[in-house]
């Protein structure tokens, strides 16, 4: 609940933009939040998964969860002060009016101050509170877009004291205001983490913990290029009267692939403390392999689910049919997300062994290849080119990991089981999405099919894990 729902939040206001904003104005709130990820990932610079590793092989635990506290605090407000600063050479260099750049930097302020208070309360196995905050936060971002977007108008008709508060064509801040204001609301909530925390800073443990960090940036810089550079390159690339509307029907479009980020991002999130806390273990290996396999198993039947139903759900989520001309990439996305999901987890050798360098390396050539990508094939094929660049980029990173995973520690992975899956999927998707759209006769019997596959082939192992 607390991984899924935040993220179920950008899709569940997908109706609510697409309704309310010309594809124009959704293109650039798309753009915006394109740039708030990398922001995000810079601002956080690898201390979150740092903190992880080291809360779990340092004795001096408090050492840990002070250091790397007192790390983002001092790191953000650096970033705040000079990004207060240059507002204006930034809004000139993004193309981005000045009042959303001053909204995002407060908001990235507020969301960089809560990353070690929320990892701390995952690493002490305390869900609930974590869980709790979470889902807060959503209600509040949520309730406060519906009432800005539908409802202030409405209340306004007559005069009160909301006239103050409600302008005209002013929806693209109130996007960020509601945003602004459930993030401060979340750190107040967190905010007793900093006052029981007892300041030391260790600068020996801060530089190992850096030199584990760095790379993980590196990734995560890389990993934001790869999810949301597209539409800053779209924008670029395209002509000036259309880029914005490009983008706005390829991000709308884009968030039907949620469903495969949300099962990959709440699997990782919830697995990885698993995954380094009993790496020791001598069974780890045999384990893993299991976890990736299952979660392939989930991963293809979702896939295929989508893209069975990918014509009810526009209808359901996008009602505006000038967004719908960008449906074409929704199999591509998918599948780019799954390949990206079996990554994670095949990314855990370099993690448990120290070699995050590893994953920076192959990150780094999956931006690459996005960029290169994205820039030999928007010119003539627009937005699907940048889905068959963001395809290109996920599959290449997952065939790396697996290759020099064997190498530095080996899992034995039932590929033929785990490649039998993906192919049956990709195979009945592409049949039910190309060849028989909107034709339920012949796509429910694949998907009912593929579940009789699964089913037949993992009875024996689920039987035995559900009587353990």
């Amino acid at each position: 609940m607390a991984t899924v729902l935040p993220r179920m939040l950008s899709f569940l206001l997908v109706p609510l933009y697409t309704d309310q904003l010309p594809t124009e104005e959704y293109g650039e709130v798309s753009l915006i939040f394109s740039y708030f990820v990398l922001f995000n990932v810079i601002l956080a610079y690898g201390m979150e998964t740092a903190f992880f590793r080291f809360f779990n092989k340092e004795n001096d635990k408090k050492s840990v969860v002070s250091t790397s506290a007192i790390s983002l605090v001092v790191s953000s407000f650096l970033f705040f002060i000079i990004a207060l600063l240059t507002k204006n050479q930034i809004a000139i260099l993004t193309g981005i009016d000045v009042k959303y750049i001053t909204l995002v930097i407060w908001i990235l302020l507020l969301d960089a101050l809560v990353i070690i208070p929320f990892a701390y309360l995952r690493a002490k196995e305390r869900p609930m509170r974590y869980a709790v905050i979470k889902i807060i936060n959503v209600i509040v971002n949520f309730g406060l877009n519906i009432f800005f977007l539908l409802f202030l108008i409405k209340l306004t008709s007559k005069p009160s004291l909301l006239d103050y508060i409600c302008k005209d064509d002013f929806e693209i801040s109130y996007i960020f205001i509601s945003n602004l204001i459930a993030s401060a609301l979340t750190l107040a909530l967190l905010i007793t983490f900093y006052f029981r925390v007892k300041f030391r800073f260790d600068s020996e443990l801060w530089r190992r913990m850096m030199q584990y960090a760095f790379p993980v940036l590196i990734s995560g810089v890389a990993f934001s290029i790869n999810e949301t550079f597209d539409r800053i390159i779209l924008d670029f690339l395209l002509p000036e009267d259309t880029a914005e509307h490009v983008v706005g029907i390829y991000s709308a479009c884009y968030k039907l692939a949620l469903f495969m980020t949300l099962f990959a991002t709440a699997f990782r999130l919830g697995i990885e403390p698993f995954f380094f806390k009993f790496s020791e273990e001598k069974a780890a290996p045999r384990m893993y392999a299991l976890i990736t396999k299952y979660f392939v198993a989930f991963g293809s039947l979702i896939l295929l689910a989508v893209t069975v139903f990918s014509d009810l759900l526009k209808h359901l989520f996008i009602r505006d049919q000038s967004y719908w001309d960008a449906m074409s990439i929704v199999p591509i996305i998918l599948l780019a997300n799954l390949c990206l999901g079996i990554y994670h987890n095949l990314s855990v050798w370099y993690k448990i062994t120290d070699r995050t360098k590893f994953g920076a390396y192959i990150s780094v050539l999956g931006a690459l290849i996005t960029l290169t990508l994205n820039f030999t094939l928007i010119p003539y094929y627009s937005y699907q080119g940048s889905a068959i660049a963001t395809l290109a980029a996920y599959g290449i990173m997952m065939l790396l990991s697996w290759y020099f995973g064997r190498k530095y520690y080996p899992i034995p992975y039932d590929l033929k089981r785990i490649g039998f899956y993906l192919i049956t999927s990709i195979s009945f998707s592409c049949i039910s999405f190309y060849f028989a759209k909107s034709n339920y006769w012949i796509s429910i019997p694949l998907l009912l099919v593929f579940l009789v596959i699964l089913f037949t082939s993992e009875k024996r192992e689920l039987k035995q894990l559900f009587n353990k």
